[in-house]
């Protein structure tokens, strides 16, 4: 009871004592919230207001107030807090008169085509590009009497442009019967879908508005690029549309937040006083939302300010008409180089899918576009190397003093030697071949020489992100003998169409650790590229024991492709390793021989280690 009775107790109420106006007597009170009762869109809200009006009717206490303005606000401030809706208002209009609605008057052709020239601002812009402004949307039956005229003198001119910009910036009002027209032209005859439904209080009835099957004149279609440009003035009716066309996925919103307005508002006089109540009498419920953009308004897609929501919506279409050369030079180039040659006749097969079923009509932003399909590059392959990237050119090569190279192996590299003389060696990124070759000799002094002599060795890759590859034979002969040179793997690089063998070298800079001291490698999730390619050769030869976690199933080190002449580029993996006895590591990783954690793979490996070499001791 106590909050039913807050509409009137409190909207007029002190403790409990009624604020009413000379010209406002109680009886007043009941047919106000009458009113609100019948008409208001939301009746859930409502639940309870009859006891409140037998409260209000039982009360005798009056205090007067002098000005009927406060009490208006007074009742409207309660008004609003009860049901939770600014929208309903009370105000003292002693001299209102009801605004008659707009129709249109027998006018004759020539001021007939006058007032719709002076309604609409029709422009075709550069590049084909059609501009439509309008200020108020016309219900059906306005339609039916200047249909011809529209098409003849606006949508004649709309039709053959190759994209439509459609002003709804200035447009505060409008007729509901108008939504079903103007979303027709933007959807396909058949079938017919089910755009919005329109409550309505006072009759207590839902209309459902539908697409139409039947138009005058010819459809703008489905594939032409459609942008709605809207602001904070943008209401009603308006929003309506705005928020069909986009959630139907036909129109890209740009510009401002809509105004959050009502699809009905209607005012009533309060008994026989000069009070009005303001009432949203009707409601939206979008059928593929559920939701609505009364009061919230319509969020854009894209959100800039009102003046440059034009400017914006020209670099977005100009961007489309790049779209599907952008698509199809980037599957042709996947098509030709993508390692897997059966995956990426696949991928590019997938991608111009997507095109034709126009997955990217609503990209909005070269960013946008890039980051979609490098989304749609991951998920049809399974590969993470496979996407957009941007052309950073490498750094040019740093010129160290000998001291900075040593500093920098110190901190590139971690050493260290365990209880029973077990070795431990960190480093988490390969290096270039010939970038290491000049400083071999100083790598061998400070990191190789602390572990070679160690009597069995644990190799931490749990960081390793990759590199290239091409240290990679060389890093491998270390752990073999130097008498008998051994196939590493075969590289097959699709963009030449080699075959390259990985082999062990003759010469190497400082001793090998050779191929009967024991090597475990350990390994995590975020082992990658050239460190799985090591991990995968030195498993399949039966050198080392993996412990850990499974690898990140990365690929070879990818090549960069641009996009024809465009800004857009592409990471490629171009090699993969020998399949001939099946699958290799890309894409699916490199399964350890023990798994565990990858924060418990240390002590496990110590734990190995330690009781293997405690065995060779007692025996």
């Amino acid at each position: 009871m106590a909050n039913t009775f807050f509409l009137v107790a409190s909207l007029l109420v002190l403790g409990n004592v009624f604020f009413i106006h000379a010209s406002f007597p109680p009886s007043v009170i009941v047919d106000l919230v009458t009113i609100i009762l019948d008409n208001y869109c939301s009746p859930e809200k409502l639940l309870g207001m009859k006891e409140a009006i037998e409260a209000a009717r039982s009360n005798t206490e009056i205090l007067n107030v002098p000005d009927p303005e406060i009490l208006a606000n007074a009742l409207s401030t309660g008004v609003q807090s009860t049901v939770s809706d600014l929208r309903l208002k009370v105000s003292y209009e002693p001299n209102y008169v009801p605004a008659v609605p707009p129709k249109f008057p027998p006018l004759p052709p020539e001021q007939l085509i006058a007032v719709i020239q002076n309604s609409m601002k029709l422009d075709i812009l550069e590049g084909n590009i059609g501009y439509l402004r309008i200020d108020h949307i016309l219900g059906e039956e306005a339609a039916e009497k200047v249909g011809p005229l529209l098409l003849d003198l606006v949508w004649s001119k709309i039709l053959p442009t190759s994209a439509l910009i459609f002003d709804l910036r200035y447009t505060g009002s409008g007729e509901i019967t108008g939504i079903p027209y103007i979303v027709s032209y933007f959807t396909e005859a058949e079938p017919v879908i089910h755009i919005d439904s329109i409550y309505d209080r006072p009759s207590n009835t839902t209309t459902q508005l539908f697409s139409m099957s039947h138009l005058l004149g010819q459809r703008y279609g489905v594939t032409k690029t459609l942008i709605v440009l809207t602001s904070k003035n943008t209401k009603g009716i308006a929003e309506d549309v705005a928020y069909c066309l986009q959630n139907l996925q036909r129109a890209t919103v740009v510009g401002e937040k809509t105004a959050g307005g009502s699809v009905k508002i209607s005012k009533f006089k309060v008994g026989d006083s000069d009070f009005y109540v303001t009432v949203p009498t009707a409601k939206s419920i979008n059928p593929i939302t559920g939701s609505t953009w009364e009061v919230q308004g319509v969020t854009p897609d894209v959100e800039v300010n009102a003046e440059d929501a034009l400017a914006t919506a020209i670099k977005i279409i100009n961007l489309r008409a790049h779209v599907p050369a952008i698509i199809e030079g980037s599957a042709a180039l996947i098509a030709d180089n993508y390692a897997f040659e059966n995956v990426g006749a696949d991928v590019a097969a997938k991608l111009k899918e997507h095109l034709a079923n126009g997955k990217y009509s609503m990209v909005v932003s070269k960013e946008n576009l890039k980051s979609k399909l490098s989304a749609d590059l991951q998920t049809l392959s399974g590969d993470k190397s496979l996407k957009t990237t941007s052309n950073t050119p490498a750094l040019p090569p740093m010129d160290y003093t000998p001291e900075m190279y040593i500093e920098l192996i110190k901190v590139s590299f971690q050493t260290d030697v365990f209880e029973n003389n077990i070795g431990y060696l960190r480093f988490d990124m390969f290096g270039d071949f010939e970038e290491v070759k000049p400083i071999a000799q100083v790598i061998v002094e400070h990191v190789w020489n602390k572990v070679v002599n160690t009597d069995a060795l644990i190799i931490d890759l749990r960081n390793n992100l990759g590199g290239p590859t091409t240290a990679i034979a060389g890093f491998c002969s270390y752990f073999f003998d130097a008498d008998k040179q051994i196939v590493l793997d075969k590289l097959y690089d699709r963009s030449s169409g080699t075959v390259t063998e990985l082999q062990t070298l003759p010469e190497l800079t400082g001793m090998r650790y050779g191929s009967k001291k024991s090597l475990i490698i350990l390994t995590s999730r975020a082992t990658a590229g050239a460190a799985e390619e090591f991990v995968y050769i030195m498993k399949k030869l039966g050198r080392a024991m993996i412990v850990g976690e499974t690898t990140a199933g990365a690929s070879h080190p990818p090549k960069t492709f641009q996009v024809g002449e465009t800004s857009i580029f592409l990471s490629i993996p171009t090699v993969h390793s020998d399949t001939s006895a099946g699958p290799a590591w890309e894409g699916a990783g490199i399964a350890p021989h023990i798994p565990v954690p990858a924060d418990a793979s240390l002590e496990t490996a110590k734990g190995i280690f330690n009781k293997h070499l405690a065995g060779q001791t007692a025996s």
